[in-house]
Formats: structure tokens, sequence, C-alpha cells
């Protein structure tokens, strides 16, 4: 017969490092944001209830509210397993990719939609540590391949960057329209 000790638990006795915060941080997310409903939804008095604007997002919103709370109050009374913070400094790091998106969306008005995706498929692919001319080659098809699609394929209306505006005329027109 095999030893109980060893063998996984479907549900852990202990919590995990950063449980608490994350029910913590899940729960004051939801709580702000359903308290900010009557500003950015309303009530028509003519309409449905299913047609409602504020009906969908407020039924989330509670569900996101409620389970936080549930998860609070299983989390609270579970025992506490050391880590908490080095797990949030886990999540802060990953905070960095949301600073390369920004970065990337900022570029795209100066650079152009073709540049900037260009260069940021390729300096993300060499910030997560892919060095092989194989791994940049891919790299610069599939950003070029993203702009193919979205912008001339899908005519998606993005911007054209103010460094498209020195091309000569005709060069202009089919860098603004087709990347």
């Amino acid at each position: 017969m095999s030893d109980p000790h060893h063998e996984p638990h479907v549900f852990p006795l202990g919590r995990k490092p950063g449980e608490l915060l994350f029910c913590a941080a899940f729960l004051i997310f939801a709580a702000a944001v359903l308290a900010m409903m009557s500003w950015q939804t309303s009530w028509l008095p003519s309409a449905g209830l299913a047609a409602q604007p504020r009906l969908w997002p407020a039924l989330s919103l509670g569900g996101m509210a409620l389970f936080g709370a549930i998860l609070w109050a299983r989390t609270f009374r579970t025992m506490r397993t050391p880590g908490r913070w080095q797990e949030a400094a886990q999540w802060m790091r990953s905070l960095e990719f949301v600073g390369w998106y920004v970065l990337y969306v900022l570029a795209i008005p100066v650079i152009g939609y073709l540049p900037a995706t260009i260069l940021f498929c390729v300096l993300l692919t060499l910030r997560l540590g892919y060095r092989s001319r194989l791994a940049l080659i891919s790299a610069f098809a599939f950003a070029l391949f993203v702009v193919l699609t979205f912008k001339t394929a899908f005519n998606v209306k993005i911007p054209g960057g103010a460094l498209y505006e020195l091309a000569p005329e005709g060069l202009r027109y089919i860098l603004i329209r087709y990347f």
C-alpha cells in the first residue's frame, strides 16, 4: 500500500506563497471597479433586463467580488507558507513586459507600425535571451506577418508614423496605407 504522505493532495492544506496577497488585490480591484459602475454605465428605463447596459458588467463584477471574498475567507483560515513577498516581487518583475508594450504603443505614431513592430519583436526576442540567427529571423518574419495581416489584409486603421512623412510622396502613401 502506498504512503499517503507522498501522494499529491488535490486540495493542499497550506496556502501557497502570495495567495493571500493575490486574494486581497483581487478583492480590492473587484470592489473598486464595482463601486465605479454607476459612473461608467447606465440603467435604461425602457429596456428589458437582459438589454440593460449595466446588467452584464454588474453580474461579472459581482461574481468577481463574491468569488474573491470566498477565496479570501478560504485562504485566510489556512496555514501560511513563507515566501509571500518573494512571490509579489516576481509579479512586479513581470510588469517589465507591460512597459515593453507601452513603449511599443508609444513608438507607433513616431516611427510607424512596420518599424515599431519589427523593433518590438526583435528586441523582445533578444530580451528573452534568444540570440541565434534563426530566432532573430523568425522574430523579423513574425513582425512582418503581423503587419501584413492586420494593416494590409484586414485593413485595420492604424495611424502612420511621423517618420513616414519623410518618405517621397508615392512611397509615403504606400507606407501609410499598407505598412
